[in-house]
């Protein structure tokens, strides 16, 4: 678990954070004066929303040893005239064989994700410019 990431800005509009070992690479659309080479950070955080449903819907179908050919999850997000996200909808998709007596575990599952928890937790944040070298 990265408990430290560092950013740089290796050109133009992106912006790659490294941890543990990877690198995540994030760049402006190009409306937004980027390349569009990359997603941009916003979005990364909407899909890190997503996945972590899903590893949690994986870790259910695994711990059962159902099947997750067809299973997926569609997350939408609607949002007010000024852009401000107004509901986040994570769809939860199973083929017709899925056991139907697992569809509501399905959802209260995919409710313990980590990154939802922290937006309905939200931390604290301490920013601070730091002289080096």
């Amino acid at each position: 678990m990265a408990d430290g990431i560092t950013v740089t800005y290796p050109g133009g509009k992106r912006v790659d954070a490294a941890f543990d070992g990877f690198r995540v690479e994030t760049d402006q659309s190009e409306k937004n004066g980027g390349a569009g080479s990359a997603p941009e950070p916003f979005e990364l955080f909407l899909a890190s929303l997503a996945t972590c449903a899903g590893i949690y819907v994986l870790g259910f179908c695994q711990n059962r040893s159902i099947p997750t050919d067809g299973v997926r999850l569609v997350q939408q997000v609607e949002r007010d005239p000024e852009g401000k996200i107004l509901t986040i909808t994570i769809r939860i998709e199973v083929p017709p064989d899925f056991p139907e007596k697992y569809h509501e575990a399905l959802v209260r599952v995919a409710a313990k994700c980590a990154v939802k928890k922290t937006i309905e937790n939200p931390p604290k944040f301490a920013i601070e410019t730091v002289v080096v070298g």
